[in-house]
């Protein structure tokens, strides 16, 4: 186990992406069962409010990210300073992406359907981390063999295509495949050959005149959502909390 650690992590100079990916999860992992405790009135937590003003910890997270981002670039990949601030981005990416729908709303969304963005966003960081800490490149370079790296064209083309690729897959309304594409071209791919979700820039303009691909594409993306709406649902309230139900309207 220790050789394969050496091998794997230590000598590439994975250890400040591990740590880093590491003290995210501990972060926001210790984040949310502070709000949550925080929201269900228990333990000593309170929220920060100095002079009657909410200090939502995006604030600290912002300022860690910076401090651990510089720190993380100008000391190279290995040695303690390398392995330090790579803790401390790990822990304000962790902050700032807990807020995540906070920044997108401009609006204070922690606990409401529109605050689940957060959860999602993490949970594909998380993903997205954990494939380039396992030998993952951008735009399937990893797969090349050392032959083809050497061959400007084949190198170019390869690039070009996966690249093409993630666009479609953008272009048909798949955020998070094309995002997981870039790492792994086959995911690509596949977003890039299935019918576009309903709405997206693709179906605007290459299912106008075409009723039945819209059909389709409408009768699929429901079938998905309502196989799929329910445990998502559920994963996220498992790991963020549920959000506050609306208030009911009453009758006057």
């Amino acid at each position: 186990m220790g050789r394969w650690f050496y091998d794997n992590i230590i000598e590439p100079g994975k250890l400040p992406m591990l740590l880093a990916l590491a003290s995210f999860v501990l972060t926001f992992a210790v984040t949310r069962t502070v709000t949550r405790l925080i929201r269900a009135g228990r333990g000593p937590f309170r929220n920060i409010t100095p002079g009657g003003l909410h200090i939502h910890h995006v604030v600290p997270g912002v300022v860690l990210t910076v401090v651990g981002g510089f720190g993380a670039t100008g000391s190279g990949q290995y040695g303690l300073a390398a392995a330090g601030f790579a803790i401390v981005f790990g822990a304000g990416a962790g902050l700032v992406l807990d807020e995540f729908a906070l920044i997108v709303h401009i609006d204070d969304v922690y606990w409401t359907e529109e605050g689940r963005k957060s959860v999602e966003v993490v949970v594909l960081a998380v993903a997205l981390g954990a494939l380039v800490l396992s030998g993952f490149s951008p735009l399937g370079v990893d797969t090349l063999t050392p032959e083809e790296r050497q061959s400007r064209t084949v190198f170019l083309l390869t690039l070009a295509l996966n690249f093409v690729l993630v666009l479609i897959t953008l272009a048909k309304g798949k955020l998070r495949m094309a995002l997981i594409g870039t790492l792994v071209p086959f995911v690509a791919v596949f977003g890039a050959l299935r019918l576009a979700r309903p709405g997206s820039l693709w179906a605007r303009r290459c299912y106008r005149e075409r009723p039945r691909a819209r059909a389709r594409a409408a009768l699929r993306s429901y079938h998905h959502d309502r196989r799929w709406d329910r445990p998502r649902r559920r994963f996220q309230d498992l790991i963020g909390g549920a959000p506050d139900r609306p208030a009911r309207s009453r009758d006057r």
